[in-house]
């Protein structure tokens, strides 16, 4: 009876010590879902709009939508949202190669010669290995962007025939293509369409219902419309595969498709319990075979980059997008952790699902707030002052966002947007794209071209001495093997001349 009444008490000891554990958690959980949710939603103002979703041991901390899917309907983007996985769609191609090989349908080690009928000889002994970790040497894609229509036939002549960037096996090389050839892999041995493998094998056993190119019949106001910059409305993907009835093969397989945070959660469930791939197949899918950068920081898989935390644990993750769109996915599986992002107005301001992780990891972590892509600060400036006080916007670029500026063209771009006023009305945008040139000058002063540009914009608004002085320094800064504009510089500087 004594040692009954010894081991109850033990038993009671231990449910109230993980009830107290469990209540540090929930109460650790709270403060963090908070403190995340603050963080996203100030950055709102500045342009982050999506979805994100974030659990700890498959419990759910947070998982919300925040800004607008649609801005011109005052649509909110939710947690139903949908929209595109972009680049992350390769770890779904990797998977179905890899649920293949478990079929005894395909081995990793067999060379592309093997679905493929003439294959070069510099490229027949390609193997899926090779295709599923970059290593190849194919080029990065074919033909002129994702909806460049190329039937399947000339797509893969004109891709067998192109010359390998390097030997087959020896460096790694991203490519798009390749995994454009892992999916026609899995049309060939399947005997099924791409999307319809994906569905049949991995979605559907899943628990995913909102993911996939066309197969799912999703309403419009449910697909989130995409925002250059976030100022210019790119509308969707879906669309224009209704439009096009097809997926184009220079998206297929490593590109393009779309999906909800909410089924993204339920794929992450599906690898945990090991749904879809058995434990020794997960293992190949997230094992580290190339070194993707020389210092050693990150590491391809088959469709996964891995990577080590600080705290020198697995990090499997990959992201994707268009320069629109953007998507993150990161899980760490030994802390059973996973963070799923969605934006539909993509900039690095706002593509914040590292920042996430280190909040999880590190309570004292603060992060620096959400700001304004350059393109949207510039506009959201203008919409709100005069001309007068053009020198409080080219200080706070200089101060702020020069490390934005990526090379000439960028400001030079947006130069043409407010001369032409293509984005939204503004006063005097003449002069506001003035600014922005001279601003342009003195950051590239030996380019000749953004010369030629500011040149323009003085002669727009009646500056002729300015502008004659501009098309000047523009010609002596040309270069006679790289100059489409001099034709047009010269024959501007002759008319200013003549009146």
């Amino acid at each position: 009876m004594k040692k009954t009444i010894i081991l109850l008490a033990c038993f009671m000891q231990s449910l109230l010590i993980t009830w107290t554990l469990n209540a540090q958690i929930s109460d650790d959980n709270k403060v963090l879902k908070e403190k995340i949710d603050t963080y996203l939603s100030k950055g709102i103002l500045n342009g982050f709009s999506g979805s994100v979703l974030i659990a700890k041991q498959g419990e759910i901390i947070l998982h919300k939508g925040y800004g607008m899917a649609d801005k011109e309907k005052e649509k909110p983007y939710t947690i139903n949202t949908v929209s595109t996985i972009g680049s992350v769609t390769k770890q779904f191609t990797a998977t179905a190669i890899l649920k293949l090989e478990e079929e005894n349908k395909l081995k990793v080690t067999d060379p592309i010669s093997t679905f493929f009928k003439n294959v070069p000889n510099d490229k027949k002994d390609i193997t899926i290995h090779q295709l599923l970790t970059h290593t190849s040497g194919f080029t990065d894609v074919i033909g002129n962007g994702d909806f460049d229509d190329i039937p399947m036939k000339q797509f893969f002549k004109t891709l067998f025939t192109t010359k390998l960037l390097h030997k087959p096996g020896s460096k790694y090389f991203y490519s798009n293509a390749g995994y454009s050839i892992l999916a026609r892999i899995i049309e060939i041995t399947s005997g099924s369409k791409y999307e319809s493998f994906l569905m049949e094998h991995l979605f559907i056993p899943a628990g995913m219902t909102q993911t996939g190119y066309l197969i799912p019949k999703w309403e419009s106001e449910e697909i989130a419309n995409g925002y250059a910059y976030n100022l210019i409305k790119m509308g969707t993907l879906i669309s224009r595969y209704k439009k096009q009835n097809k997926v184009t093969w220079t998206l297929k397989g490593n590109g393009g498709i779309h999906s909800t945070t909410g089924d993204m959660f339920k794929w992450y469930k599906a690898m945990k319990t090991n749904k879809i791939l058995s434990k020794t197949m997960f293992k190949k899918l997230t094992t580290s075979y190339i070194l993707e950068y020389e210092d050693g920081s990150s590491y391809y898989a088959y469709g996964w980059a891995i990577y080590n935390s600080d705290r020198n644990t697995k990090i499997i993750s990959h992201n994707g997008g268009n320069h629109v769109f953007f998507h993150d996915y990161i899980y760490l599986p030994e802390e059973d952790v996973v963070i799923i992002l969605f934006v539909n107005a993509s900039s690095r301001e706002v593509e914040v699902a590292w920042p996430i992780e280190k909040m999880i990891f590190n309570a004292s972590y603060n992060p620096k707030p959400i700001k304004k892509n350059l393109f949207f600060l510039i506009f959201d400036f203008i919409k709100s002052h005069n001309i007068q006080e053009s020198h409080e916007l080219i200080s706070l670029i200089k101060k702020d966002y020069k490390t934005s500026i990526k090379g000439p063209s960028q400001l030079n771009g947006l130069g043409y947007r407010i001369l032409k006023n293509e984005i939204a009305a503004v006063n005097e945008n003449v002069k506001w794209a003035i600014e922005i040139f001279k601003l342009n000058t003195l950051l590239y002063p030996n380019d000749g071209n953004i010369w030629d540009s500011l040149g323009e914009a003085y002669s727009i608004n009646g500056q002729k001495k300015e502008a004659i002085n501009s098309y000047k320094k523009a010609l002596e800064l040309a270069t006679a093997t790289n100059c489409d504009w001099c034709k047009n510089s010269t024959k501007a500087l002759n008319k200013l001349k003549k009146n």
